[in-house]
């Protein structure tokens, strides 16, 4: 049939025919990209050797007999979730091989993730590949079995992460010593989080200043472990010497730091698509051949190269101003000079992104090497083991978020500032962009859930409305500490897609003296306590389980205007959603928040006694008997306090126990008290009808004391 044989393997051999996947020339074939056939591959061109057009050589002739990546291979894999298990057997079949449980003596490969497993189940046999399950999508992706040498399992040896927060244990005799090495704790915790707005820099100090709480500085942020290369118009330039910052710094310029910090961050995440998704794909001379054809590929990435350009000026423009601060420089300047290309690049990507992300399920179903490409991808740490449709939707949150920026910067813009005016400006050319963004991808059940809070929580920000936020989670906890209220306090946290919103269950008041015709709506069941950016949360705690501590979690969080941590902990009494899957939940989207991909970098597994967190007798009827005294006491205090309580309030409430006193006073002396209330603030010289009546007052009343002052007040 015109061809020729080989003994040797060398550069001229275009195919290698081969009866099972072992040996030194399926090793070079491998790697040198050649295709490698099954015997029958000959023995069917030789049946078609009369026909006319006919070439053994054409795809679509060969690629049927090619040998599959997992050819006489028999797998069994550790670790994964019972649908990744099931994807993966699948796969197996699909790519020419057979599984079998974990431990069976015929087993070929064990196919281990690497990230759950930390230790074997048992001592594999020399014949047993152990291998990451990169190898079984690299084998994939490549169409031909990989080398296993270069993805064994190795159990690791470092000390696990979580082990570190333990040795910051808090036991010492002395009070103010634990209370400062508590303050010295969190103040660490939350320097790993923050992100210098600056270049690198290294203190001339730093190489004495170790520390024990330098066990925990583990950077966070995704961009310390990657190399981007030759990304276009690199964001990785060289910086300019960064200037030494005031100490106490401006809540004009927090901002403007959180700005830098998320548009950097935010940067980084677009050149991890165009690097390791966007241009591997585009590379020509694949292995295998081209995992997805041209016109796929532009439907998937669209614009997000000009994306990347337009941010990465934005960027560089917002370091410069950063470093040379000044409260006369302008921030909206640099976003009223891009605008036009904002709105140029940003439209045609948002606007089509439900089709981007059709594009790539339907070719992760249809084609192999594309679902294994992506899986190799996902593993990686840049990409904080989001999926390539996770990492496309910021672009799709991105400018809403700058605009909520942008509009905190104004609030603390002073009037006088050129720059307030300039932001308006900004402000308007991003609803601008937005408004060419097409507005029916708005979703009306998620609207519905934000006004049915809005009117749950009593005192609830008028600002937590927004066509941009929605409603993932509520969870219903127990206050531990001091923070957001009393300890034993009920606490319901709705978490949003960008904030946080504490209310506590309303104690049960007297309704005020009203119509009995006129219709209002139920008193709301929750009063609002704090509606919290996700930007502010450096920390999750997971506090671990003890007989002392059950089913407990805190948040690290740093006000941008406040240079304090508090710490702020909780118990969860909602049975429906594991802490496990809350706290994931809670890292996500702040991570998203802050354009960082590495969420799970933001979990701290520590022990109760390290932070003094403990939930012992919060149930017991001595501890719930003592939370109500305490509170009862507050109540009292804040109803007989002249100096701090209301007039209004207290206006009502001498009216009231004044016309309860059966008489004792003419008239006119009610006229005369309440006027004499009215004018003046000071209830010094005026007889207190009050106090001569509150005995008789309480004797007609039923209620208890807690509900009687709550009512006064």
């Amino acid at each position: 049939m015109g061809g020729v044989i080989r003994k040797d393997f060398n550069s001229k051999v275009t195919h290698l025919v081969a009866n099972y996947t072992q040996g030194e020339k399926f090793r070079v074939a491998v790697s040198l990209g050649t295709p490698i056939m099954k015997p029958e591959w000959i023995y069917k061109a030789w049946e078609r050797r009369n026909e006319q057009d006919f070439c053994a050589a054409a795809d679509n002739f060969k690629n049927e007999f090619k040998v599959p990546p997992f050819q006489d291979c028999v797998l069994s894999f550790l670790g994964f979730s019972d649908e990744e298990k099931t994807n993966m057997e699948e796969m197996t079949e699909m790519q020419g091989g057979s599984y079998l449980p974990v431990g069976d003596e015929r087993c070929t490969h064990l196919i281990v993730e690497e990230n759950i497993v930390k230790e074997l189940p048992f001592e594999p046999s020399e014949k047993l590949y152990v291998v990451k399950q990169e190898w079984f999508w690299g084998s994939i992706q490549m169409d031909a079995r990989a080398g296993e040498t270069m993805y064994l399992y190795e159990k690791a040896n470092t000390p696990e992460l979580k082990k570190s927060v333990s040795l910051l244990s808090l036991n010492t005799p002395n009070s103010n010593r634990k209370r400062r090495r508590l303050k010295d704790t969190l103040a660490q915790l939350s320097r790993e989080t923050d992100m210098s707005p600056f270049p690198p820099r290294k203190r001339p100090s730093a190489e004495h200043s170790l520390s024990i709480g330098s066990l925990l500085d583990i950077s966070n942020t995704p961009e310390s472990s990657i190399n981007y290369g030759e990304t276009p118009k690199s964001c990785t330039k060289s910086s300019k010497n960064s200037t030494p910052v005031p100490l106490k710094q401006s809540a004009r310029w927090q901002v403007a730091k959180e700005l830098y910090q998320t548009e950097s961050n935010y940067v980084n995440i677009l050149a991890t698509i165009i690097q390791l998704f966007q241009i591997p794909l585009e590379e020509e001379g694949q292995r295998g051949g081209p995992i997805l054809v041209p016109e796929e590929i532009k439907t998937i990435f669209g614009s997000i190269p000009d994306i990347f350009d337009v941010h990465t000026k934005i960027k560089d423009d917002l370091e410069d101003l950063i470093i040379n601060w000044d409260e006369s420089k302008s921030i909206g300047d640099i976003f009223l000079k891009y605008s036009k290309d904002l709105i140029k690049t940003y439209p045609p990507f948002v606007n089509f992104f439900e089709m981007r992300k059709e594009t790539i399920i339907k070719c992760e179903k249809q084609k192999p090497r594309f679902h294994a490409f992506l899986k190799i991808n996902q593993a990686k740490p840049e990409c904080g083991r989001q999926s390539l449709v996770e990492l496309l939707i910021r672009p799709v949150q991105r400018l809403p978020s700058v605009a909520l920026l942008l509009n905190d910067l104004k609030k603390h813009t002073a009037d006088e500032n050129p720059d307030k005016s300039t932001l308006e400006k900004a402000i308007g050319s991003l609803k601008e962009v937005m408004t060419h963004i097409n507005e029916d991808k708005r979703k009306t059940e998620a609207q519905k859930q934000i006004f049915d809070v809005f009117y749950e929580v009593d005192g609830c920000p008028a600002n937590l409305l927004s066509s941009h936020r929605s409603l993932v989670q509520r969870v219903e906890t127990v206050s531990l500490g001091e923070h957001p209220c009393d300890r034993g306090e009920q606490v319901t946290l709705f978490l949003f897609n960008d904030c946080l919103e504490i209310a506590r269950k309303r104690h049960k008041v007297i309704g005020t003296f009203r119509s009995p015709h006129s219709h209002t709506r139920p008193p709301p069941p929750l009063k609002h306590i704090h509606l919290m950016p996700l930007s502010q949360i450096k920390k999750v705690l997971d506090i671990r389980e003890t007989e002392d501590c059950h089913n407990a979690f805190a948040l690290l969080v740093r006000p941008p205007t406040e240079q304090a941590n508090v710490l702020l902990s909780f118990q969860m009494t909602s049975e429906e959603l594991p802490k496990e899957s809350w706290l994931k939940m809670l890292c996500r989207h702040v991570a998203n928040t802050i354009c960082k991909a590495d969420a799970e970098n933001l979990i701290y597994t520590a022990d109760p006694e390290s932070f003094e967190v403990n939930t012992k007798d919060m149930d017991s009827t001595l501890s719930r008997a003592s939370r109500a005294i305490k509170k009862t006491s507050k109540k009292v205090t804040r109803a007989f306090s002249f100096s701090k309580t209301p007039k209004s309030a207290l206006r009502r409430a001498l009216m009231t126990s004044h016309g309860s006193a059966e008489g004792r006073s003419p008239p006119s002396n009610n006229k005369h008290v309440v006027n004499r209330l009215t004018s003046t603030s000071s209830l010094a010289g005026i007889p207190s009808p009050s106090l001569v009546s509150l005995p008789s007052f309480f004797e007609r009343r039923s209620h208890t004391l807690s509900r009687s002052t709550t009512h006064l007040i």
